[in-house]
C-alpha cells in the first residue's frame, strides 16, 4: 500500500458486503440487500445513480439521440414499472430519471458513497474471511475497510474495444463511447466500422449530420424492426415456447416479411444461424440503405492517410472514422484470477457466482435476447438470498453450494453462439432464467 493509504483511516465492517455500482444492476442488489436486511456499502464513481444511462457520468457512453433498443414493457423492472407517459423505446433521459426514481422509491440513496472509485479488492484470505476494500473520495483521501464480502455491478460497457488497422489515418479516428452528439459528423465523410446496434443508429446521426457515411461490416447480421404490426416487436409472441429449429423458421420468416432481404441493399448474409449473436433491432438502416443514403462495405484491409482500403479491393476517402466495436469486460479494482477469469470473461455459475467463494459477486454480466432488467433483477435475488441462507444455514444455500461447487457450464440452453468477447456471457433467456427461478424457489423453501 501508498503512504497515502497507510494514513488513511481503515474501519473494519466484519458483517457487511461491499456494492460497487449504482447503476441498474447495482440499484437492484442494493434494493434486494435490504429486503433480505443484509448490511451492505455502496460506492458510486458518479454523483448519481444510474450509470451509463446518465450521460454527465465519467464512464457513460451514452449519446445524445440513444434510446432503448428494447421496448419499456419488456425492459422495466416489474415491481416498478415505467410511467404510462414514457415513450415505448425511452431515451436516455427517460431511463435516467427511471433510475433516479427507483433510487428514491427504494430510499437508496442513503446507501451508497458517491464519488467513490474503488482502487482495489484484496481477499484476506479464503471465503469468508473477509476483503479489504480500498477507495478514493471525491476529495482525493484514500481510504480502507474490512467487508464480509464484494459484490461487483460496475456494468459491460465501459472499457472499449479499439480495433488497430495497417496504416496510418490522417483524419479523426474516435470510438462510439467518444460520441455524443450528431453535430460532431458535421461537414465530415464519415465511416462507421461495426454494424452492432450502436453502430447502426450512429450511423443514422452520421447520415443526417455527416457530408456521407458508409458503413463497414466483418460479418452479416439479422435486422429486427422495432415494430411489428404497430406494437414493439419484442411484445410479440412468447406465449408458446416453442423448440429453437421452429422458433427460427417461424421468426425467420416473419422477418422476411417485414425486413426483406438486406443483401440486396449491400449487406452481407450471416455466416451463422439466427439468434446465435445478438440482432440489430433497428427499423431506419435498412430504409436509408435501400435510399441510397449509406454505402456498406467489407472490412478494412488498410489505411493511407485519409483513404480506407477496403478487403475486396475498393478504397475511399473519410474525414472520421468511427469504430463502433463494443466494450470489453473491465474489471480494474480486482485480479482476474479471483474472477475465475476464462477466455473473454469471468467463469461464474450463472454468470455471477464463483465456484469456489461465497463472498465474491459479480452482477449483471449477462446477456440474452430479451431478458431485460427483470431477469437481472431475478440474478440480483437469488444472490441476495443465497448469502441469507448461508447466513442462516438452510438446506436451500447449501444445496446451492454443491451445484455451484461441482463444475458447471454456461447456461446457453445448447446455442452456439458465436466466439466473439462480446458474446462469452450471453445466454439463452428461457434456460438462464427457469435456473434461476428455480433455485430463488430453492431458497425460499421450494424446491430447485
Amino acid at each position: 500500500m501508498t503512504a497515502q493509504t497507510n494514513a488513511a483511516q481503515e474501519s473494519v465492517a466484519a458483517d457487511r458486503f461491499a456494492l460497487i455500482g449504482a447503476g441498474p444492476m447495482g440499484l437492484a442488489m442494493a434494493k434486494l440487500l435490504k429486503e433480505q436486511g443484509i448490511p451492505f456499502q455502496g460506492f458510486e464513481l458518479h454523483s448519481d445513480v444510474g450509470g451509463l444511462w446518465d450521460i454527465d457520468a465519467p464512464q457513460s457512453t451514452m449519446y445524445e439521440t440513444a434510446h432503448l433498443i428494447s421496448s419499456k414493457k419488456m425492459t422495466q423492472f416489474h415491481d416498478f414499472p415505467m410511467a404510462e407517459d414514457v415513450a415505448e423505446y425511452p431515451s436516455h433521459w427517460e431511463m435516467r430519471r427511471y433510475f433516479c426514481d427507483f433510487a428514491r422509491h427504494y430510499d437508496l440513496y442513503k446507501d451508497y458513497a458517491f464519488n467513490c472509485q474503488v482502487l482495489s479488492c484484496d481477499p484476506l484470505g479464503g471465503s469468508g474471511d473477509g476483503w479489504r476494500v480500498t477507495w478514493r473520495d471525491g476529495e482525493g483521501q484514500e481510504h480502507s475497510a474490512v467487508f464480509a464480502g464484494v459484490l461487483i455491478a460496475n456494468g459491460t460497457l465501459a472499457e472499449p474495444n479499439v480495433p488497430s488497422f495497417k496504416g496510418h489515418f490522417d483524419g479523426e479516428q474516435i470510438h462510439s463511447a467518444q460520441y455524443r452528439d450528431p453535430r460532431q459528423f458535421a461537414d465530415k465523410r464519415v465511416l462507421i466500422v461495426g454494424a452492432g446496434n450502436s453502430g447502426c443508429d450512429i450511423a443514422v446521426d452520421a447520415i443526417h449530420h455527416g457530408v456521407s457515411c458508409d458503413i463497414s461490416m466483418r460479418r452479416g447480421y439479422y435486422f429486427v424492426p422495432k415494430y411489428v404490426f404497430g406494437k414493439p416487436a419484442d411484445t410479440m409472441g412468447g406465449a408458446i415456447r416453442l423448440p429453437m429449429w421452429l422458433k427460427r423458421r417461424v421468426d425467420g420468416m416473419i422477418l422476411k416479411w417485414f425486413v426483406g432481404d438486406p443483401q440486396k441493399y449491400g449487406f452481407p448474409k450471416p455466416d451463422y444461424a439466427l439468434y446465435e449473436s445478438h440482432p440489430v433491432v433497428n427499423s431506419l438502416i435498412l430504409f436509408h440503405a435501400g435510399h441510397g443514403d449509406l454505402t456498406v462495405r467489407p472490412d478494412i484491409d488498410h489505411i493511407d492517410g485519409k483513404t480506407v482500403h477496403f478487403t475486396d479491393g475498393s478504397q475511399a476517402d473519410y474525414d472520421m472514422i468511427l469504430t463502433a466495436t463494443g466494450y470489453l469486460l473491465h474489471y480494474p479494482f480486482i485480479d482476474k484470477e479471483l474472477l475465475n477469469w476464462q477466455g473473454a470473461a469471468p467463469h461464474l455459475y450463472l454468470n455471477c457466482m464463483h465456484p469456489k467463494r461465497d463472498d465474491l459477486f459479480v452482477l449483471g454480466m449477462v446477456e440474452a435476447s430479451g431478458l431485460g432488467w427483470q431477469g437481472r433483477h431475478e440474478q440480483a435475488e437469488m444472490v441476495a438470498r443465497y448469502i441469507k441462507g448461508l447466513r442462516d444455514g438452510s438446506a436451500g444455500a447449501a444445496q446451492l453450494k454443491r451445484e455451484k461447487s461441482a463444475g458447471f457450464e454456461r447456461a446457453t440452453g445448447g446455442m452456439n453462439y458465436l466466439k466473439l468477447a462480446r458474446m462469452a456471457y450471453y445466454v439463452d433467456k428461457a434456460t438462464y432464467r427457469k435456473a434461476v427461478t428455480g433455485w430463488i424457489a430453492a431458497l425460499t423453501g421450494g424446491r430447485a
